[in-house]
């Protein structure tokens, strides 16, 4: 299986970072057909988490992945599956 790993760490209060870092990491999973994206947006207050999951409900974005899972061992990571 394939598979791409993000870590929003570092761009967390950089906006605009985050949507470039989430856009390109899908449109590459896409364009190489890779099975699984993973985004490490970490614990913290959860704001990072909320934002991720809204980029991923956008509607020209949700058409491009089958599903998005929770890690049930790890709270601060999603899963993002194609």
């Amino acid at each position: 299986m394939s598979k791409i790993s993000i870590d929003l760490h570092e761009s967390f209060n950089k906006g605009t970072k985050i949507d470039e870092l989430l856009n390109s990491a899908i449109r590459e999973a896409v364009g190489n057909k890779i099975d699984l994206v993973e985004i490490i947006h970490g614990k913290g207050s959860g704001q990072l988490k909320k934002r991720v999951l809204r980029f991923l409900q956008q509607p020209h974005i949700k058409q491009l992945y089958k599903r998005v899972e929770k890690d049930s061992k790890n709270f601060g990571r999603l899963f993002v599956r194609f």
